[in-house]
């Protein structure tokens, strides 16, 4: 078996396809090459009959082969999302190629929407698989034989992977890397390309800090804001209930009609997700980030750990960490990049 052959990557591209999925993939798999990736990935973007595809943003992409033309050996069938999913899902032809396909392919995997495609091809039936979150409804409607989690960012059952919308392609991609090539290369990529080192597939897809209620909620919404920019506080049911003004069955009732979970339950996986950056993002003792998330021990913090990610804060820090120095007392935690995107977090410093 030659190299090319072993890594050999088919993307399937169709109509109103979503670029920045085709960019993660096939940027990753290149970068991979460039630090020296034995043996190779050998990519190519097929369509049907070759003919080049109009992206949802307007731009339109060649093919390097078309789909119909496409023989094995391939190492992996990767099948992207966009707008156009429905309607290639619904394209005879283009199914039953990519389950020709799959038939052959070491792994398989769709990227965002292009579960929709991998669905029609009754690939998925009595798998779990996921999509975004944002067409999961759809998906599970239209193939109930489909065991359809919302969830994660991926998913694997045996040689089939899915994942979550657009970028997730880049961590399905990454996971890939790492299973071929080993960890140190895809954590050396992961840096190059600027991105979270790796995060794991069970990680929700929608951070909790950037999902908020509704805003007609306000007392919701006002308790949802001071739990998670004081998560180092006494965040009990009755301090809350205090804050919010209301009794502690009330806003129980509040935080169950709105978010599904109970108060205390919201302040558990905050605290989770917050200790889960600064354990990637600085080198602070594990009881230094319990403290400073507002669990009373590093073995509670264990604990929860392991109910929200099916793993130890210590395994998670060594799995997707890179060598850092350790903050000093007036320095941001974590780095401003990471504060952006969770404020809460970078405010557990004041």
């Amino acid at each position: 078996m030659t190299t090319a052959v072993r890594h050999r990557v088919v993307v399937v591209a169709y109509d109103d396809v979503e670029l920045v999925e085709i960019a993660c993939v096939t940027s990753a798999f290149d970068g991979a090459n460039r630090l020296g990736a034995s043996p190779p990935y050998e990519v190519r973007l097929v369509t049907p009959q070759g003919r080049p595809v109009r992206c949802s943003s307007g731009l339109v992409l060649g093919a390097q082969a078309a789909l119909e033309r496409t023989r094995g050996p391939v190492d992996t069938l990767l099948v992207v999302g966009g707008p156009g999913h429905a309607a290639a899902a619904q394209n005879t032809r283009l199914v039953e190629h990519v389950r020709r396909l799959a038939g052959i392919g070491r792994r398989v995997a769709s990227v965002c929407t292009g579960a929709s495609v991998l669905a029609a091809t009754g690939l998925l039936d009595g798998r779990r698989a996921t999509t975004h979150w944002a067409y999961a409804h759809d998906l599970a409607q239209r193939h109930p034989a489909v065991h359809v989690d919302a969830a994660p960012l991926y998913l694997r059952d045996e040689h089939v992977c899915t994942s979550a919308g657009v970028t997730g392609a880049l961590d399905l991609t990454l996971a890939f890397i790492e299973e071929d090539h080993g960890p140190a290369l895809a954590r050396t990529l992961a840096r190059m390309m600027v991105t979270y080192l790796q995060r794991p597939g069970n990680q929700a897809q929608i951070s909790m800090f950037v999902d908020a209620p509704a805003p007609e909620h306000r007392t919701v919404q006002r308790t949802v804001e001071h739990i998670t920019e004081h998560l180092g506080s006494d965040l009990s049911a009755t301090a809350l209930a205090a804050y919010a003004g209301v009794s502690g069955r009330h806003l129980a009732r509040l935080f169950l009609d709105q978010l599904g979970q109970t108060p205390a339950q919201f302040v558990r996986a905050a605290r989770a997700e917050a200790a889960s950056q600064l354990l990637v993002s600085t080198a602070l003792p594990l009881a230094s980030i319990a403290r400073r998330c507002g669990f009373s021990s590093a073995e509670t913090m264990r604990q929860v750990f392991l109910d929200h990610y099916g793993t130890t804060p210590s395994q998670h820090r060594t799995v997707h960490s890179a060598p850092r120095v350790a903050p000093t007392a007036g320095s941001p935690i974590p780095p401003a990049g990471e504060a952006a995107r969770h404020p809460a977090v970078g405010r557990l410093q004041e």
